[in-house]
């Protein structure tokens, strides 16, 4: 018994000892990556062309069906936006279902079925998969496409539109896209009213007769189902369809810049500038560069502890994120950073941007990044194996890039042999840090000075297009801005004869009523602002003797002097009548292109630096824009004559706080009646 005891202490002693020589502070050495078990999907084709890849999955009682077009990518043109309406104009209705009727067979079923200009799909339980595919296949082969529906999308489309010409995560994307590919490239193309306005009923029909043919189509199904019952539904529902010719486009591949420069969309409302470093670059699924790069891109921006986000976020604090993107497309992809930082720390952030990229290229990865790089990618792959839907897209992707057949089952064996000298070589191949383009969208004002260290800055307005190069008269000043909007509304005097005025107008936000009122008394310094929204008052304003209050559903609360002072800039119906009187000053920053309007940018200011922004047509003199980084920006327009001014009754505004922009009508003026306290508050 001894014995034993003894010889279980020596046991635990050299295992003590063994565990103590461990180093914790690296970490454990990784060992051979495996060949992973993939369940293979079975193919097979159709004599119509459709190819077919079947991945059996019985952990659940689904199926789904997902038809993918394999075609070029389209210049649209005079008709861009016009892929965008195809799915939606699918769903919109068949020759044997309204699109009512549809949508309750889809719902009755617990089905999902969805479209798009290169895809149908649809999945439901598996008892409901003959349902299911006889819904589809009407979808596919009997749309209707209702002139009502197009009217739909458009009007949708255009309201879309205007919302994103007032988002800078928008506006960014479209001048990459430009200044990238170029306007003459599918990739660059933009939409406009232009464009969606062009857009015909017979022009979906075209696209659909067109592109919609079996022989570039690829039909990937997961779920309980072995591949003879697959053949005979495939048969049963898609074998009539007919294959076609399909028309093929090639375009150049985009050149990179001559040298590092900078692309400014100019938005003086932007208190942050969203930045966005980027260069084409040649790359699809299977290249030789194309793994290595995923871990490149890790390393250089692909999470919370890449070189970027430590950089940007971690030690300078310059923004709450900044990533990295390397595309990989079977055309064209783009190399790109990019971060929404503050605008006092644009140039700061672009250099450090700049300096990551170049350390990267010219002195290389180390292995501990290369090694923690491979593990956040294996792992995410392997979590990727947990969706059955996966399979069915590394068989696509196998059959439209010719991959070899084991390239995913050996994915991981593949990543785990890239070397530090292999990753610094795809680095070299890849980027080339004195050829980027610094697209910027943010205030112009005070950071396009600071950016021409970084290249030739160039401005963009904000669809992407080279901003129009504005003439303003040689000794146009601010005041003689002012004069003139008070000459073209009726002149000074007529303006100054109006001392009261009550406004009321009506506005419509996603099928919801709002009424804004205003109640403005420039003689005795009093002013009221009120929001209805389904007759319930929502927000209210007050200003009165030399005070002032706001109140949020029944919750008041006291301005602050600051918050006073900028209330008070906006008290007045005609604010350019006072400025002076007032000690405000103003200051003129050029001429704008306001929605393809030329219009002088005047900035009004008070002595404690509270500011608004008004915008003045260059031609009419009217004021055509307001614009305030907290509140957002006001649109006039349909001026009309009242007690012998002319007076904007319509509103066009776009806040923050409203996902779309408010089109407000004035539904009723009244000019120099009496004003009660009531009336105020």
């Amino acid at each position: 018994m001894k014995k034993y005891i003894v010889g279980i202490l020596v046991t635990l002693l050299a295992t003590a000892v063994a565990v103590a020589q461990v180093d914790r502070s690296k970490l454990p050495s990784s060992g051979p990556a495996p060949e992973i078990k993939i369940g293979e999907a079975e193919s097979f084709t159709l004599p119509n062309g459709l190819k077919v890849f079947l991945v059996k999955n019985t952990k659940l009682p689904r199926v789904s069906f997902t038809l993918v077009l394999e075609r070029d990518p389209i210049l649209e043109g005079e008709k861009a936006g016009l892929s965008t309406f195809i799915g939606e104009m699918m769903l919109g209705g068949t020759k044997t279902r309204t699109k009512d009727q549809l949508d309750q067979e889809i719902d009755f079923i617990g089905a999902n079925i969805s479209a798009s200009s290169t895809s149908v799909s649809a999945t439901s339980l598996k008892k409901h998969q003959g349902k299911v595919l006889e819904l589809m296949a009407d979808v596919l082969f009997n749309p209707i496409f209702p002139q009502a529906e197009l009217d739909k999308l458009k009007k949708q489309s255009l309201t879309g539109l205007a919302t994103t010409k007032d988002d800078p995560q928008a506006i960014s994307s479209r001048l990459s896209r430009a200044v990238v590919f170029g306007k003459n490239h599918p990739y660059g193309e933009t939409e406009t009213e232009k464009t969606i306005n062009n857009i015909t009923l017979e022009d979906v029909k075209a696209y659909y007769q067109t592109y919609f043919k079996p022989n570039i189509a690829y039909l990937a199904i997961v779920g309980d189902m072995d591949k003879s019952e697959a053949q005979k539904v495939v048969n049963q529902y898609f074998g009539t369809w007919k294959k076609g010719v399909v028309p093929t486009f090639t375009y150049p591949m985009p050149a990179r810049a001559a040298k590092q420069a900078v692309a400014l969309v100019d938005r003086s409302s932007s208190v942050q500038s969203v930045i966005d470093v980027t260069q084409p670059v040649k790359m699809k699924i299977g290249d030789a560069d194309y793994i290595s790069s995923r871990l490149l891109n890790q390393i250089l921006g692909g999470g919370s502890a890449s070189r970027l986000f430590m950089n940007l976020r971690e030690d300078k604090g310059f923004t709450y994120g900044a990533y990295s993107s390397i595309d990989a497309d079977k055309l064209v992809g783009t190399i790109s950073a990019s971060a929404s930082v503050r605008t006092e720390v644009t140039d700061s952030a672009v250099y450090e941007f700049i300096y990551e990229i170049k350390n990267l290229v010219e002195k290389g990865v180390s292995q501990e990044e290369l090694d923690k790089a491979k593990a956040e990618l294996a792992g995410s792959f392997g979590r990727s194996l947990e969706q059955p839907g996966t399979v069915a897209n590394f068989a696509l992707n196998t059959a439209r890039y010719n991959l070899p057949k084991d390239y995913y089952a050996t994915y991981l064996q593949k990543l785990n042999s890239y070397t530090v000298a292999d990753i610094n070589a795809t680095a070299k191949r890849l980027i080339e840090p004195d050829k980027f383009v610094i697209t910027t969208v943010g205030n112009g004002a005070e950071i396009k000075e600071k950016l021409a260290q970084f290249g030739e800055v160039v401005e963009y307005d904000i669809m992407g297009e080279p901003a129009k190069k504005l003439v303003a008269e040689a000794d146009m000043t601010a005041e003689k801005v002012l004069e003139n909007y008070l000459n073209a509304i009726g002149g000074a005097t007529q303006v100054a004869a109006i001392q009261t005025a009550k406004i009321s107008m009506d506005a419509n936000v996603m099928g919801t009523a709002l009424t804004i009122s205003f109640v403005y008394d420039s003689q005795n310094g009093r002013y009221g602002q009120k929001l209805s929204i389904a007759g319930n008052v929502m927000q209210n304003t007050t200003l009165a003797n030399g005070k002032g209050s706001m109140s949020v559903q029944g919750n008041s609360m006291e301005m602050t002097p600051a918050q006073l002072v900028e209330a008070q800039l906006n008290s007045y119906l005609f604010p350019e009548a006072v400025y002076k009187a007032n000690g405000y000053t103003a200051t003129l920053d050029g001429l704008k292109d306001v929605d393809g309007k030329p219009a002088y940018k005047v900035v009004i200011a008070t002595a404690s630096g509270a500011k608004l922004i008004n915008y003045y047509a260059q031609d009419s003199g009217l004021k055509i824009k307001y614009e305030n980084p907290a509140s957002g920006d006001t649109f006039y327009s349909d001026y009309q004559t009242q007690n012998g001014v002319l007076i904007p009754m319509a509103w066009t505004i776009k806040s923050p706080q409203i996902p779309i922009p408010l089109e407000a009508k004035v539904t009723s003026l009244q000019l120099n009646v009496p004003v009660t306290d009531e009336d105020i508050k």
